[in-house]
C-alpha cells in the first residue's frame, strides 16, 4: 500500500484544528493553577483541604468518563461527543465564575471534568490521519498541550490582576464555546475511518490493564501529575512570601519554563538519535527526585524557588514528552487507543489524588509533609523506571488483504506474528488491512508479503 509522504490538506487540517480544540481546553484547565490557592484564601469557609479539592475535582470526573465519552463518541459519532463535552466544560466554566463560595467552585469544576473528550478527539485524530502521519498528527497535539501549559503559568497571573479568577472561569467557558465553533468550521467530517476498529474493542481493555509494561509508564503519569499539583498547593505562597505579588508571578514562571523548554530539546535529541530513551526517561525521574527532597529547603527567596522551579519543570517536561511516546512504543497495535484512554484516565486520576492529598496534608501536616508525599510517590516510581524494558525501534506498518471472514483474518494474524521480526500483528477482515508492528532492523518485508498473497 502506497502513501504519499506528506499529509494532505485534510489531515493538516484536522491536525491543527483538533490540536487547537486541545489547546483551547486545556488553557482553560490549566490557567486557574498559578493562581487558585491564593485567591481562595478570601472565600468564606474555605481550609487547604477543600482548596486541593477544587483544584483536582475536575480530575477525578475526567478520570472516571475518559472511557465511557470514548466509547459514547464510537456509538454517536465523533463531533456530537465532543459538542457535548465542551458544552459541559463551558457550563462548568459559568457556574465556578458565578460562584460566591468554595462548595459551588468544586460544583463547577466538577462539570469542567465531567466534559472529557480527550479519547473522542484523539480517536476523531485517528479517524482523519493515515498510520504513517498519525505519529505527527499526536506530536502536534502533545506540543499543544504543553504550550498551553506554559502559557497558562504566564498568563493566569497576569488575568488575575486584570480580570479576577471569576472572571478567568469566564474567559475558560468563553474558550470552550469556541473550540465549539472550530468543531463546526474547521474539522472536517469524516469519509472513512484510517484507525483500527480494535482499538474501540472493550474486550482489549484487560489487556492492557495487565500489561506490565504500560502498568509501570501509567504509574509515572499517574505521579507526575500527583506531584504538579501537589506543588501549586505551595509555590503560590511561597512566591508571595519571598515578596513576588500573585499579578507577577508571571515574572518566576516564564524564565522557568523557556529555560526548561531549551534544556528539553537537547536531551530529547539525544535520547531518539543515540537510541538512548531509557537512560534520558531514569535520569529525569532521579532529577525529579531530587527535586522533591530539595524543594522544601530551596523556597526561602526568588533566587532559590527559581533553581527547585528549573529543576522541576525540566524534568516534568522531558517526562511528559517522553510517556506517551513509550505508551505508543508497548501498545499492542489493536489496543493503542485503549491504552491512551488509560493512561489519560490514569493522568487525571492523578491529578485530582494529588490535589487532594496535598492540600489535607498541607492544612494538617504543613508544607514538608506536601513534599514527602512527593518524594515517596517518586521514590516508589524509580522501581518501575529502572527495571522497564529497552523499547525496541519498531514501526507499524500497513497491508492491504483480500477479502475474508474473521476466522481466517486470526490465522493469518497468527502466521504473521510468527514471522522474523514481527513483534504483534493484526489482521482486520472487515477494513481489510493487517496491522503488523515490526523490528525494522531484523525485518525481512518480503516474507509478510508473501504471507498475504498467499491468502488471494
Amino acid at each position: 500500500m502506497s502513501f504519499s509522504e506528506r499529509m494532505t490538506p485534510l489531515e493538516l487540517r484536522a491536525s491543527v484544528g483538533l490540536a487547537s480544540i486541545f489547546g483551547l481546553r486545556m488553557l482553560g484547565m490549566f490557567v486557574i493553577l498559578p493562581v487558585f490557592a491564593v485567591y481562595a484564601e478570601s472565600l468564606p469557609g474555605v481550609s487547604h483541604t477543600l482548596v486541593g479539592i477544587a483544584l483536582g475535582a475536575y480530575g477525578l470526573t475526567q478520570a472516571i468518563l475518559q472511557i465511557p465519552f470514548g466509547w459514547l463518541s464510537d456509538r454517536i459519532g465523533r463531533k456530537p461527543t465532543i459538542y457535548a463535552g465542551l458544552l459541559l466544560f463551558a457550563i462548568g466554566s459559568f457556574v465556578a465564575a458565578a460562584a460566591q463560595d468554595i462548595y459551588l467552585i468544586i460544583g463547577g469544576r466538577v462539570l469542567q471534568g465531567s466534559g472529557a473528550i480527550s479519547a473522542a478527539v484523539i480517536a476523531m485524530t485517528a479517524d482523519l490521519t493515515r498510520e504513517e502521519h498519525r505519529t505527527k498528527a499526536m506530536a502536534l497535539i502533545g506540543a499543544t498541550i504543553g504550550l498551553s501549559f506554559a502559557l497558562s503559568l504566564i498568563l493566569g497571573p497576569l488575568l488575575f490582576h486584570l480580570i479576577g479568577v471569576p472572571g478567568i472561569f469566564a474567559l475558560t467557558g468563553i474558550l470552550a464555546l469556541s473550540a465549539m465553533a472550530v468543531v463546526f468550521a474547521v474539522i472536517p467530517n469524516p469519509q472513512h475511518s484510517y484507525s483500527s476498529a480494535g482499538d474501540a474493542q472493550s474486550s482489549r481493555l484487560l489487556a492492557v490493564m495487565r500489561d506490565g509494561q504500560l502498568m509501570r509508564l501509567n504509574f509515572g503519569i499517574f505521579s507526575l501529575h500527583a506531584v504538579l499539583m501537589a506543588l501549586f498547593i505551595v509555590v503560590p505562597f511561597a512566591l508571595r512570601n519571598a515578596g513576588l505579588r500573585v499579578e507577577r508571578h508571571w515574572l518566576m514562571y516564564l524564565p522557568v519554563m523557556l529555560s526548561s523548554f531549551i534544556l528539553l530539546l537537547p536531551a530529547i535529541v539525544f535520547a531518539e538519535r543515540k537510541a538512548k530513551l531509557k537512560q534520558v526517561f531514569c535520569a529525569a525521574v532521579v532529577l525529579m527526585l531530587a527535586t522533591e527532597v530539595l524543594l522544601p529547603w530551596l523556597l526561602g527567596s526568588l533566587w532559590e524557588i527559581f533553581i527547585a522551579l528549573l529543576a522541576f519543570f525540566t524534568a516534568f517536561n522531558i517526562l511528559e514528552a517522553s510517556l506517551p511516546s513509550l505508551i505508543s512504543k508497548f501498545a499492542p497495535p489493536g489496543a493503542k487507543g485503549t491504552a491512551i484512554g488509560v493512561y489519560s484516565s490514569i493522568q487525571f486520576f492523578g491529578a485530582f489524588v494529588g490535589a487532594v492529598a496535598s492540600g489535607y496534608l498541607s492544612q494538617h501536616y504543613g508544607t514538608q509533609a506536601v513534599f514527602i508525599f512527593g518524594v515517596v510517590l517518586i521514590g516508589v516510581w524509580l522501581i518501575p523506571a529502572f527495571t522497564m524494558k529497552v523499547p525496541v525501534a519498531a514501526e507499524t506498518k500497513i497491508y492491504p488483504i483480500p477479502a475474508m471472514d474473521k476466522r481466517r483474518a486470526s490465522g493469518l494474524s497468527q502466521r504473521l506474528a510468527s514471522v522474523p521480526g514481527v513483534q504483534e500483528a493484526l489482521v482486520i477482515a472487515a477494513e481489510g488491512v493487517a496491522y503488523v508492528k515490526v523490528d525494522s532492523s531484523v525485518f525481512d518485508e518480503q516474507n509478510v508479503i508473501r504471507l498475504i498473497a498467499g491468502e488471494a
